[in-house]
Order: C-alpha cells, then sequence, then structure tokens
C-alpha cells in the first residue's frame, strides 16, 4: 500500500486508506468467487477508513456544544473502573497495531482470527469507557450498542462516523450520507475498492444496509422462535411466518439506530465459526484490511478518549496515562494524548500570557 506522510488530526502513524490501481482486474476464477465475501467485507471497512480520513474532522469535536458542556461524574470507585476499561481498549488496540506486517501471506491470513476481534473489543471497552465517564455503567452489549447508537444521532461524533440507518426493513432511512445516492456500488464481478468520496459513501450505505438487515432478521428470529414470545396469526393461532409492514415498524423501533457501532460488531466473528475462514482462505489483500482497521479504531477510540480527558480534566487524565504499563505509556496512547487531547483541551493563551512568555 502506498505510504502518504502522517496525517495528525487522525493518528500520527494512520496511513491515508489507497486503492490499489489492480483492483479494476480483479480474477474471476473459482479461487476468487470463493473470496467475494471477504472481498465486500474489506471494501466496507476500506470505505469507512477512507471516509475518515477524508474527511479529516477529529478536532471538529471541540467546537461540538455537547463536548463544550460534557461533565463527569467520576467517584473515586467509578475511576478505577473507568482505568481498567480504558486499559482493556488499549491494550486491544495495542496487540492489534503490533501485528507483524510481514511478506508471509499465510500468518497474515491467520492473523485475521485474532485482529478482527481485537479491532471489535478495543472500540467495544472505549464505548464502555466514554459511557462510564457519564455514569452509564453497563456491560451488556445489546444496551452499549443502542446508547452508543443515541450518541452518535444526538451528534456526540464527528461526520466521518456520524452517519447512521434506521427505519423498517425494505425502507432504511440513511442519514449523513448525502452523496450515496449518486453513486451505485460495485458490482460482484467488479468489486472495486471505492476511490473518491461518492463511492465510498455508497459503500458505507450499503454496509447499513446489509448490517441493519442482519439485526432485523436475528430479531425476528428470536422473537419467532421462542413460542412465549412469537407473533401468531389471530384466525388460526400459528405462528406467523410473515410479518407485515406494521410488524416490521415494531421491530425497527425495537433495534433502535445502526451505526458505525453495529458495522464493528460485524467483526466479532468467532474463531470457531466456519464464516472466519472464508476470510483467511480468502485472496485479499489483507495488509491494506489491517491498515484500514488500525485506522478506524485509533480514530473512534480518540473520539471517545477526548471526551473522557474533557470529563476527568487535562491534568487527571495525564495521571491516568502516567499509570499505564510501559509498553503502552510510551506507545501510540502517549502520541495520542500530545497530540489530540491536549491541544484539544488546552485553553488558547491570551495576547498578555503570550507576551509574558516571551518576555520571560
Amino acid at each position: 500500500m502506498t505510504q502518504i506522510t502522517n496525517v495528525t488530526m487522525h493518528s500520527q502513524d494512520a496511513q491515508a486508506p489507497f486503492a490499489p490501481t489492480s483492483a479494476g482486474s480483479l480474477p474471476l476464477d473459482d479461487n476468487w468467487r470463493k473470496s467475494i465475501p471477504a472481498q465486500v467485507f474489506l471494501n466496507h471497512f476500506f470505505a469507512m477508513d477512507y471516509h475518515i480520513h477524508h474527511h479529516n474532522d477529529l478536532f471538529d469535536i471541540a467546537k461540538f456544544p455537547v463536548f463544550q458542556q460534557f461533565y463527569g461524574r467520576a467517584t473515586d470507585e467509578s475511576r478505577k473502573a473507568l482505568e481498567k476499561l480504558l486499559l482493556n481498549s488499549w491494550s486491544a488496540e495495542y496487540a492489534l497495531r503490533i501485528t507483524p506486517v510481514v511478506n508471509d501471506e499465510q500468518y497474515l491470513q491467520s492473523s485475521l482470527h485474532w485482529t478482527f476481534p481485537q479491532a471489535y473489543y478495543s472500540v467495544l471497552f472505549s464505548a464502555r469507557a466514554f459511557l462510564a465517564v457519564q455514569g452509564i455503567n453497563v456491560s451488556n452489549e445489546e444496551l452499549i450498542r443502542k446508547r452508543i447508537g443515541n450518541a452518535v444521532v444526538r451528534g456526540y461524533y464527528p461526520a466521518s462516523i456520524g452517519y447512521y440507518a434506521l427505519g423498517p426493513i425494505n425502507n432504511y432511512r440513511i442519514q449523513r450520507l448525502p452523496m450515496s445516492k449518486r453513486f451505485s456500488v460495485a458490482s460482484k464481478t467488479e468489486l472495486l475498492l471505492p476511490s473518491r468520496s461518492a463511492s465510498a459513501q455508497a459503500e458505507l450505505a450499503q454496509f447499513l444496509k446489509t448490517t441493519r438487515d442482519q439485526r432485523v432478521k436475528a430479531l425476528r428470529n428470536a422473537i419467532q422462535t421462542n413460542p412465549k414470545t412469537a407473533l401468531r396469526s389471530p384466525k388460526t393461532g400459528e405462528i406467523l411466518q410473515k410479518f407485515s409492514v406494521e410488524q416490521y415498524k415494531q421491530l425497527a423501533r425495537q433495534i433502535g439506530y445502526t451505526t458505525y457501532f453495529d458495522m464493528l460488531s460485524r467483526l466479532r466473528i468467532s474463531s470457531t465459526n466456519r464464516e472466519i475462514e472464508r476470510f483467511v482462505d480468502s485472496e485479499i489483500d489483507v495488509k491494506l484490511f489491517h491498515q484500514s482497521l488500525v485506522n478506524i479504531v485509533a480514530h473512534v477510540n480518540a473520539v471517545h478518549e477526548a471526551y473522557i480527558a474533557k470529563a476527568l480534566g487535562l491534568q487527571a487524565y495525564r495521571q491516568l496515562v502516567a499509570k499505564l504499563p510501559s509498553y503502552l505509556q510510551e506507545s501510540f496512547v502517549r502520541e495520542r494524548m500530545n497530540t489530540v487531547i491536549v491541544p484539544m483541551l488546552q485553553e488558547p493563551q491570551s495576547d498578555q500570557e503570550s507576551y509574558l512568555q516571551m518576555a520571560a
């Protein structure tokens, strides 16, 4: 993948996503056809990374009224829990980052067994810490998903990850991806990586749709396979095989919003599940996939860390980082604190303060 100069607002060691020019001449043999699901998955996450880099909007958070008015509810006891959540998040991100980028393709393919869950759980613990500093202590992933969905809709996140889907199946509304309707996602025979904003947004809209489809079908299946909750025909009393428009609307209300968090939860694929083998045995650019995941996780975690630091205060946040094991203290955690958190939270100096410093 082409190396791009460091982008401070995103992550100093992140690379801007670059679609290889060979993407337009993909092989069409049987091995490639088997790789289609994996390539679609790569395209989705590459589009997420591309969209983040295109916006480059991490520092926009400081201007948000919700950020400026964000205050924590941390007690001594809750601070310890918060520190543990952040440690878990950063440890997972660290593990994701140190996956060696070597020329052993077999090793890189096998690494998907652990890089997928590392990416998801890093963001999961980061999200839990973001909620915990507000006094919301939840560990149930469904409750976390709904809380984060509400935060997305209420404007806590920058445009780069602030999009979402709502509504019933076959009638979804995609919000905050205005260019997605101007561009159709590449066909299965092409599977081109998105190379401009419109195609990236279209890919993200498709990702939101398929992710929401999965949630709707999973919820419907859970309801209908339980005799106590299954919806039945008022005439025969038998379990319904088909849902009406109104019944799908009820499911949509139960699900809430579909956001970046739901998309990342698609990475929570068990290594014992056959689905992971589709990725391990595929002919996709695993290095590109890994770099996209690193960039996405860094961006999402930086957003959460900014809110946490705002709630704790810069001094307390510095102290928190200073307690970390040395392998984390001297890594991306400190780099992100110095290049993102500190500049975002430091009050701009007055002209008089600047003059006195210069005089000294």
